[in-house]
């Protein structure tokens, strides 16, 4: 999945020498509206280029959850890890990050593009966390960062870094996170929580599609 701005920021911060000949990684592959793939391909066909999701569909060469990456490719396997619109979708972010950083080669790139505060909730299936700049220069730290951009389009952020030689992975466990399930900031997330919101988004749906259909029947009446 990938937005029109997400496509503008590959095609500015990404270069032909970072994709000629290299292992790329695209986690989250499935073309809903979008994907970064045809440009890549486009500039120089990559060693390899693995599409990774947990459905099929277009854009999708292997199913396998994020969380398992690392286990599923071995350790600095990639020169290349792209994840567009996908972080804020797992429960176990920190996991997830961990994976980008592990699959990525010392001196390989991350490019990683996700949601902020102001963004609706947008389950597919699931929709947990909102990302800021100063969480992503948190979270990325250990990486060398290239750049932080904030999505001209709506609340999201943007980043590439570069997996240093002397690579030594920060320790996130205690990092709090803004989620929109809780409305703040939170390590994690109890189940509690989640059945909550899950009850009340899907009570919020139900209710809006019964206004729905209340006011095409009484426009059909006009």
């Amino acid at each position: 999945m990938c937005t029109p701005a997400c496509i503008d920021f590959g095609i500015r911060h990404l270069t032909p020498d970072e994709v000629r000949g290299t292992r790329v990684i695209e986690i989250g592959s499935r073309d809903v509206n979008g994907s970064l793939r045809p440009l890549i391909m486009s500039w120089g066909k990559p060693a390899e280029y693995v599409g990774v999701d947990i459905v099929e569909g277009p854009g999708v060469d292997i199913i396998c959850t994020a969380e398992d990456l690392v286990d599923r490719f071995g350790k600095e396997s990639f020169d290349l890890v792209i994840s567009t619109e996908m972080l804020e979708h797992v429960r176990d972010w920190r996991k997830v990050v961990s994976s980008m950083k592990n699959l990525c080669r010392p001196g390989g790139t991350i490019l990683v593009t996700t949601r902020s505060i102001g963004f609706p909730y947008h389950g597919y299936p699931y929709d947990y966390w909102r990302f800021q700049d100063e969480d992503m220069r948190n979270v990325f730290g250990d990486c060398r960062i290239s750049t932080i951009e904030n999505d001209p389009l709506a609340p999201g952020v943007f980043l590439k870094a570069r997996k240093t030689g002397n690579f030594r992975e920060n320790d996130l466990s205690a990092y709090c996170l803004y989620s929109i399930v809780a409305r703040k900031k939170v390590r994690d997330l109890s189940e509690r929580e989640l059945r909550t919101f899950r009850l009340r988004y899907r009570v919020v749906n139900e209710n809006v599609n019964r206004l729905k259909k209340l006011v095409k029947m009484l426009l059909r009446r006009v």
